[in-house]
């Protein structure tokens, strides 16, 4: 099993700018993020471990984010906002929770499936195989709920595995990957620490630290790995950081400001995540 597992969750865009700012802080005190031995990312992060575990800096992540760089033009209407609250909303059982989700997924009028992929293929760069260090890259299927985590041996491309995990229901349509559709990663769990289930140290960045709808948060899945024997570390946005965020995860004006909140709080917390990365 692996000895390290680095968990990056999603956001959205101006998540995905705060967890970017919190690796490069990380790495600023020392801390090698992208040598975990398996990286196991979900929409937003699925786009920066990928990048992350194939060479890409820390450093130079967050610069593009400072630039205006890796912008994701990502128009999500009150409608839409209320139809997704609905569906997610609609039951306290996390299996129906879904199950409303993925038909109201499938059946919401969006533009076609080449959008989602013709957005992730520019934030992935040049990275375009899947990294020679292990990857894990979450989807949830539309019809049966279930938590795919798709990797190297899965028979699909990064680009394919990447664009599911990153499909929003509702704003953009489930992807077409392997003969079934697919939704957002974070549907279920916006970090999937279960994943890291078995590996000595976890470090998880999440975003946003629970999912809507009746599902498990970040901090409950930290709390279960631990109570398996891991060490785990979970950071997820401060209240400066909320503020530089904001409320809405797609103002793209914001992404700075959020990347920079987050290296701020990753350079504070370096010392409690040392301990179990270097532990």
């Amino acid at each position: 099993m692996a000895d390290t597992a680095l968990v990056l969750g999603g956001g959205g865009p101006i998540g995905g700018a705060w967890l970017v700012g919190v690796l490069a802080g990380l790495a600023e005190a020392g801390i090698d993020p992208g040598a975990a031995d398996v990286v196991i990312g979900t929409s937003a992060g699925a786009v920066f471990g990928s990048r992350l575990a194939s060479g890409v800096s820390p450093a130079e992540l967050y610069e593009r984010q400072l630039s205006g760089a890796d912008a994701i033009r990502l128009p999500v209407t009150l409608g839409q906002t209320a139809r997704f609250m609905w569906a997610a909303l609609g039951s306290r059982d996390p299996e129906r929770s879904v199950a409303r989700l993925g038909r109201t997924a499938l059946s919401a009028r969006t533009g076609p499936e080449s959008q989602v992929f013709d957005t992730i293929g520019p934030l992935l760069g040049d990275v375009r195989d899947w990294p020679a260090r292990e990857v894990r890259i979450t989807a949830v299927d539309a019809l049966t709920g279930e938590v795919e985590a798709f990797d190297a041996r899965s028979g699909v491309t990064l680009l394919e595995a990447v664009a599911a995990s990153c499909a929003v229901p509702v704003v953009w349509p489930p992807v077409t990957v392997a003969g079934r559709r697919w939704l957002d990663g974070g549907c279920r769990s916006t970090a999937n620490l279960q994943l890291a289930r078995g590996c000595r140290r976890v470090v998880a960045v999440a975003p946003i630290p629970r999912a809507v709808g009746p599902h498990p948060s970040a901090a409950r899945q930290a709390a279960e790995l631990s109570g398996d024997g891991s060490r785990v570390v979970l950071l997820s946005p401060d209240r400066a950081a909320r503020r530089a965020m904001g409320r809405d995860m797609t103002d793209d004006t914001r992404r700075p400001a959020a990347a920079r909140a987050g290296r701020a709080q990753g350079v504070a917390l370096a010392a409690s995540v040392a301990e179990v990365w270097h532990g």
